[in-house]
């Protein structure tokens, strides 16, 4: 059995390797647009399954991992920055909170599906605005969901966290091992 992540994200491929799992990528090609109706976590969860479900033909015997990863902020969510401004914004609303990070993933294995949230706290420190302006300028910001990167020099803006670190990265590694095993024992 062959594991196929639905995703270009780096993060999640060295989570992945990090793991000891071999896997090919094939990244999906979906409208990642959040329903206002629905709740970050009804919203993130039915992201990672639609993720997962994305060319699910293509693949008949392979299982398949989906993965959204959002920052939510008193039931805001902070997806990727547009651009610096955007990034600013954001930014200076996570300085000197405490946010969610959600990742809904979607597990896909012939006839069977899942899908489960996991949520871990970050707590930022109270931020300058030069502080704000130095990291945007070293542009990780770019293409993270609340507009840093915990693993790299986003670190300095974080006092502390609870929860899963892997999750705060992009795939909640603990639960996404354990949830493939049930998939599969579903099998026997």
């Amino acid at each position: 059995m062959r594991i196929v992540l639905k995703s270009a994200s780096e993060r999640r491929k060295e989570l992945l390797k990090e793991a000891g799992y071999s896997f090919v990528c094939c990244p999906a090609d979906i409208d990642e647009t959040m329903d206002e109706k629905k709740t970050p976590e009804e919203n993130v969860r039915n992201l990672g399954l639609k993720k997962a479900l994305w060319n699910q033909e293509q693949f008949p015997s392979d299982l398949l991992i989906g993965c959204d990863t959002i920052v939510v902020l008193s039931d805001r969510i902070f997806g990727k920055p547009k651009d610096e401004q955007d990034a600013y914004r954001m930014l200076s609303e996570l300085s000197g909170k405490m946010h969610t990070v959600m990742s809904g993933v979607g597990l896909v294995y012939q006839n069977r599906q899942m899908s489960f949230v996991v949520q871990s706290k970050v707590f930022f420190k109270k931020l300058t605005e030069e502080e704000i302006r130095d990291y945007i300028r070293t542009k990780e910001c770019f293409g993270k969901a609340g507009s840093y990167a915990i693993q790299g020099i986003g670190k300095k803006l974080v006092d502390h966290y609870e929860g899963s670190y892997s999750n705060i990265v992009g795939l909640p590694m603990e639960e996404l091992k354990k949830k493939m095993g049930e998939i599969l024992e579903m099998e026997n």
